[in-house]
């Protein structure tokens, strides 16, 4: 049972989230007072198919809740209730609801109050007045077309009608073998330039194969670009007469012609699904009701050898516990530590002429080894990753809810959620992600009469972008707001007691403006949902700093803010540099090395008590990575040292070592409840020949690098 929990759960979610999307999309097309009733079908399929699978699997709340939500879709497909922004807070706060519904316990507290939920359904739900049926008779339609019409399709049907939109009809051949693909190729013809309504199968069925099919058609397009698009061999398209207008003959069931050409040649898989509450305006069904309507099922039978029945499935796709993945991620670790102690006992072996074959032949064999466990570590790093829509999706339900609770017009651009990221550390990047944005809306984003009066567009900007720079993703956060108020950001730390006088006169803007990520710092006169309690920034750096990221701001004021938000690309495997410091051998990971050089001390000056290196006209700050962690001299160190030039985000430093061991593939393992708070360390590694190496966390090391050059600073002024 605890399998198919988790498999209820995965679909659930998969559902909920392609609902998300399309309900912004339906939120997008109502403010552009555009109507799309393919996705207003598309959302309601979605809604329903969850309250199956929720029946299906046990979660009466949930299908009451999907219930409730059904019949409200309903009345907005059937045009019984008008589509406002107060229908669309109902579906999104539904969204919100099936999301808490799916994290609710039997003996836990009710995470939805459902009455008070039906209650809202109810009072957004209040129909309209019924719609008469005069426009129907504008058109010459058979009675016997009228009488098979769903009753959604007669609605669309209607409302074209009443906006004045020209009506068509297509007439085409389609063989029973490729039916649901040609029909699926028709409809993504079809779409740009118009509705399908509806479609009717010939009184003459069409041949023993094939059948004929009459499509009711809508389009503002002109008939000559109709025309051109859609006929052609095996389909004609011609315009619906008019009441009292002459023409060739009226739209019904049963004409005289009949089309044998060869179906549309395009064709593409079938995605429509079928629903029990309320048939939609789709393809899907006209097998259904041509085969109703034609001959008897013998005559249906394809031509050629029969076919024998297949039960595969077609699906390719399969899914995988992620706790799975870690596992099968922590044995591919092991087996890179494999990997060099067999290459450092093949090393061994050559050394020794008796057993020089023997080495060959070992290094033979580690090579074969080490191709193939490359590709076993990119397939499943592969597997593990996700792109960041699955994030940058959820966020902008917030944007839209926030913004709306608090009077704010946002609009939210996005870009870059292609790019692809560890699942891990997606789900770690949701909450600060998530308390950033509320950030720039509470402080950043002004209110339309603010912004107009700054002459501002009065909808405010917020932009979300990400790409892949390197081995890091890149993740950028900017709105055009009121910016940060350097000023008010140094007296608000002093009155909080964070700073003191001294200090403030010393900072400088970068300095000024990273004090919001200082703890219980907080500019908020009074505390909201979304602000002013001192918390939020600070958690958003310590837990983007667990993640082995750095997070960086710029903000002018009175034009808007930027955080940016350098993170590695997965944390499960990492190829890291091997450096040895007096004796003892650390692990830096590559993804944060941007070269290795040769120290070259007459070039070292100190300035303001820290020494600086001159690279290529940019001055570097230096850190003898000994004295940092109070190594003794009397261990070892080397006369000939090197500079690791270490960079995150912006930032750059030069960690000063004795030698280099190369690079290795590691696994980083935590260091333990007593040692977790340990900064400059990110975990420990083994390294194969039983030895264990500390790894070092370069974007805390850089932090408590500049916050000891700037005590230091102060100290020297002061």
């Amino acid at each position: 049972m605890a399998n198919v929990h988790e498999e209820f759960l995965a679909e659930a979610q998969e559902i909920i989230e392609a609902l998300s999307r399309d309900l912004l999309l339906l939120d997008q097309a109502q403010r552009e007072e555009r109507q799309d009733p393919d996705l207003l079908n598309e959302i309601f399929r979605a809604v329903h198919t969850l309250k199956g699978v929720a029946g299906m699997f046990g979660f009466p709340r949930l299908g009451r809740l999907a219930h409730g939500l059904e019949d409200l879709l309903d009345d907005l497909r059937l045009g019984r209730v008008a589509l406002s922004q107060g229908v669309l807070d109902v579906l999104f706060e539904g969204v919100e609801g099936f999301q808490r519904l799916l994290t609710e316990t039997d003996d836990g507290e009710p995470l939805v109050d459902l009455a008070a939920f039906g209650e809202r359904i109810a009072a957004v739900s209040r129909r309209g007045p019924a719609v008469r049926g005069d426009a129907l008779a504008r058109y010459a339609f058979d009675d016997s077309v009228l009488s098979v019409l769903t009753e959604y399709e007669e609605h669309r049907l209607r409302s074209n009608i009443e906006q004045g939109v020209p009506l068509y009809r297509l007439r085409t051949n389609f063989r029973f073998a490729s039916i649901d693909a040609d029909l699926e190729a028709l409809k993504q013809r079809a779409k740009p330039l118009g509705e399908i309504i509806t479609y009717l199968p010939s009184a003459e069925g069409g041949t023993g194969d094939s059948i004929d099919l009459d499509i009711l058609l809508a389009s503002g397009e002109p008939f000559a670009a109709l025309s051109e698009a859609l006929s052609g061999e095996g389909a004609s398209l011609e315009p619906v007469p008019r009441a009292g207008e002459p023409a060739t003959a009226p739209l019904e069931p049963g004409s005289e012609e009949t089309v044998t050409a060869a179906p549309p040649a395009r064709a593409a898989s079938s995605t429509e699904e079928t629903s029990e509450s309320a048939p939609e305006a789709s393809l899907a069904p006209a097998p259904s009701r041509a085969l109703s309507a034609a001959s008897p099922p013998a005559a249906l039978e394809v031509a050629g050898p029969p076919v024998e029945r297949s039960l595969r499935s077609v699906s390719h796709t399969v899914r995988v516990d992620i706790r799975k993945l870690d596992h099968l991620m922590n044995v591919v670790g092991e087996l890179a530590i494999v990997r060099s102690a067999v290459a450092r006992a093949t090393e061994r072996l050559r050394g020794r002429s008796e057993q020089r074959q023997l080495a060959i032949e070992l290094h033979r064999v580690h090579r074969g080894f080490e191709r193939h466990l490359e590709e076993l570590q990119d397939g499943i790093l592969d597997v593990r990753m996700v792109p960041l829509g699955q994030v940058f999706d959820k966020l902008a339900r917030i944007v839209r809810q926030v913004a709306r609770d608090h009077g704010k017009e946002v609009r939210l651009l996005l870009s870059g959620q292609e790019t692809e990221v560890d699942k891990l550390i997606v789900e770690e990047l949701s909450d600060p992600l998530m308390h950033i944005i509320r950030n720039a809306i509470d402080h950043g984003l002004e209110t339309p009469p603010v912004r107009e009066l700054s002459d501002k567009p009065a909808t405010g900007t917020l932009a979300l972008h990400a790409y892949q720079k390197g081995k890091s993703v890149v993740i950028e956060i900017e709105d055009d707001g009121a910016g940060m108020n350097e000023e008010r950001l140094v007296e608000t730390a002093i009155e909080r007691g964070l700073i003191d006088e001294a200090a403030a006169e010393e900072l400088s803007h970068e300095e000024a403006l990273n004090l919001i990520f200082m703890p219980s710092f907080s500019t908020s006169t009074s505390v909201t949902d979304l602000s002013g309690r001192g918390v939020g920034m600070d958690v958003v750096k310590t837990n983007i700093s667990r993640l082995g990221g750095v997070i960086d701001v710029e903000s002018e004021l009175g034009s808007g803010t930027k955080f940016t938000i350098t993170l590695p690309v997965t944390l499960a495997i990492i190829n890291a540099l091997l450096v040895r410091v007096r004796g003892r051998t650390f692990a830096l990971p590559i993804a944060s090395v941007q070269e290795a050089i040769l120290l070259d001390r007459d070039a070292v000056r100190t300035v303001e008590g820290r020494e600086m290196l001159t690279l290529r006209g940019a001055t570097l700050p230096l850190c003898r990575l000994g004295d940092h962690f109070g190594l003794s001299r009397d261990l070892f160190e080397a006369d000939k040292q090197y500079v690791v030039v270490s960079a995150v985000g912006h930032r750059r430093v030069g960690f000063v070592v004795d030698g280099l061991e190369g690079q290795q593939d590691i696994v980083i393992k935590a260091l333990g409840q007593s040692l977790r708070q340990v900064r400059g360390f990110a975990g420990a590694t083994d390294l194969g020949d039983q030895r264990v190496a500390l790894v070092l966390d370069a974007p805390g090391l850089l932090e408590e690098l500049l916050s000891t050059t700037e005590r230091a600073r102060r100290e020297l002024h002061g």
